[in-house]
């Protein structure tokens, strides 16, 4: 709290729009929508794409049952889902309005509009009715919530009992190799997504895995949300993990 009778300093020119841009919002995410995936596959020397294939597989569609994709992002996800998954409808919902415009195209390429929704939202507030979906997934944007246990609730709120929720999220590696993987994710990632993107958003990326729950906190946060069943795969020394639980 500002002592009475004083003011809070004042940031310099230009220094309160950067902060805005590199808090996990979507405007943050605007800045760097084409070229996210680019960078993704580059940074993370193109095993993201192994990552969200297990948690494709991971989803329990019915026959014609919904799929919900959030923080869809570009998109990826959600149409890994569709192909995946050919008599189930999907939806993706993202806060970043930059990054639902390079989705959208890649729906309309795929000749997918008819499968695939995208719709801007809050993963907080979800404009669902409950049990909606079959599944629901979140592919490394639950560290971006800023009320995850709110997140994780709201998934678990609009999937049928039975259906998985599936959350797919970067971590501070671990075991022998730790060391090297430790420095890629801190110092190698967001240097280079600097360099490639030309902003410095992707400093945030650092700061945030740092922030983020330890693997076996996560999960309890998960069966805390309502979830049973909780397994965790990790991926590249736990650079990365896919955390699976059931609604009950």
């Amino acid at each position: 709290m500002t002592p009475q009778g004083t003011t809070d300093p004042m940031p310099p020119q230009g220094t309160t729009d950067i902060v805005r841009r590199a808090d996990g919002s979507g405007q943050m995410f605007d800045q760097i929508a084409r070229r996210y995936d680019l960078l993704n596959r580059i940074m993370s020397f193109g095993l993201d794409r192994n990552w969200r294939r297990a948690l494709v597989r991971s989803m329990r569609p019915t026959e014609g049952g919904r799929l919900l994709d959030v923080a869809t992002g570009t998109a990826d996800v959600a149409l890994a889902l569709a192909k995946a998954y050919p008599s189930t409808t999907v939806t993706g919902l993202d806060p970043s309005v930059g990054m639902l415009d390079v989705g959208r195209k890649k729906v309309i390429a795929r000749n997918n509009s008819d499968r695939v929704t995208l719709i801007e939202g809050d993963a907080q507030a979800m404009p669902f009715e409950d049990s909606h979906f079959d599944s629901a997934c979140i592919a490394f944007g639950i560290r971006n919530v800023p009320d995850r246990t709110a997140g994780l609730r709201e998934m678990v709120r609009v999937t049928r009992p039975g259906g998985t929720v599936v959350v797919l999220e970067l971590g501070e590696p671990a075991g022998f190799m730790a060391p090297f993987a430790r420095f890629h994710v801190h110092h190698v990632v967001p240097r280079l997504g600097a360099l490639l993107s030309g902003n410095a958003e992707y400093d945030y990326l650092q700061r945030s895995i740092a922030a983020f729950p330890a693997v076996d906190v996560f999960a309890g946060m998960m069966r805390d949300a309502g979830l049973a069943d909780v397994t965790i795969r990790r991926f590249a020394f736990g650079a990365s993990n896919l955390y699976v639980g059931v609604v009950q």
